[in-house]
C-alpha cells in the first residue's frame, strides 16, 4: 500500500539511482498539464528534500514555462524491473538558465549532456510510494544517443537559433524567457 513520507530515505535514493527513466509533470493554474518522459543520466538528488535535473533541448518547453508561472512539479519513477514500486516527488521547482547564478554551482554535478539548456531545482515537500503492481515489466537496452548527436551537430549558434524559433512559449503561449535568460 501507498506510503507518504517528509524526505526522501536512503531506500528511496538507492531506488532512484537505479532507474533509467522518469516523468515530470507540471501545469499553471489554466494551462495544459503536461506529462514529459526524461533520462539520460540527468537526475540527481541533493539532499532529504532536494532534487534537481538537467533538462536538454527539446520539441517544446512546457516545464519551464509552467514552473515560471506556478512552481508545482510531480516527477515519478516506476519500477520496470525487479520488484514493484512507483515513487513519486512532489515539491516546489525553479528553473535555472545557464545564466543564472546558481548555473555555475549545480551543472558541474551533473553529466555534461550535449543541448543542455536549463537545470530544474526541486525542493521536496511530499515523497509518495505506491505498490506498481500493476506496471508491466520492461527491460532497458541502452540509451538513445539521437538527441545528444542532434545537439552535437546543431552546435551553440544552432541551438540558439533552435531555442527562438521552437522553444519560447508553451503549448499556451506562456512565456519560458529561455532567450533572455540563456544568451
Amino acid at each position: 500500500m501507498g506510503q507518504r513520507y517528509n524526505e526522501l530515505s536512503d531506500k528511496h535514493t538507492h531506488f532512484i539511482a537505479a532507474q533509467k527513466i522518469f516523468f515530470v509533470a507540471t501545469a499553471t493554474a489554466d494551462s495544459r498539464v503536461n506529462l514529459s518522459p526524461k533520462g539520460m543520466d540527468s537526475f540527481r538528488i541533493l539532499g532529504k528534500n532536494r532534487a534537481v535535473w538537467l533538462n536538454v533541448t527539446g520539441s517544446g518547453n512546457e516545464t519551464a514555462a509552467h514552473v515560471q508561472v506556478n512552481p508545482r512539479m510531480t516527477i515519478m519513477f516506476c519500477a520496470f524491473e525487479g520488484a514493484p514500486l512507483i515513487l513519486r516527488l512532489y515539491g516546489t521547482a525553479k528553473v535555472i538558465h545557464k545564466n543564472n547564478a546558481e548555473w555555475d554551482a549545480l551543472y558541474p554535478l551533473l553529466e555534461p549532456i550535449a543541448g543542455a539548456r536549463q537545470i530544474f531545482d526541486l525542493a521536496i515537500d511530499l515523497v509518495q510510494t505506491s505498490c506498481g503492481m500493476a506496471v508491466p515489466y520492461f527491460s532497458y537496452q541502452q540509451d538513445r544517443e539521437l538527441l545528444k548527436d542532434w545537439a552535437v551537430k546543431k552546435g551553440d549558434g544552432g541551438l540558439q537559433q533552435y531555442w527562438e524559433e521552437k522553444n519560447q512559449s508553451s503549448l499556451d503561449n506562456i512565456p519560458t524567457h529561455i532567450l533572455a535568460k540563456n544568451t
